[in-house]
């Protein structure tokens, strides 16, 4: 298998995201199943893209599997 570049797996899990009753954290689990990569693997991936790394966030929150934190308004 070729590994793709990190782009191109962004945009490939945001078009899942983006579909009726999906969320970024249920896409990043779908890409990895359907490609067979461990979900460790993305989250590095993740981590190193802070507008990626904050929709998760948010959707962790919202879904209270992370603690609120306080952010400023903008």
């Amino acid at each position: 298998m070729v590994p793709l570049p990190y782009k191109t797996i962004l945009k490939d899990i945001e078009k899942i995201a983006r579909k009726p009753d999906s969320n970024y954290i249920d896409a990043v689990l779908e890409y990895a199943h359907r490609n067979d990569i461990e979900v460790e693997a993305l989250g590095d991936l993740i981590s190193k893209v802070p507008a990626f790394k904050s929709h998760i966030q948010e959707e962790a929150e919202d879904l209270k599997l992370l603690e609120r934190i306080s952010r400023l308004p903008i």
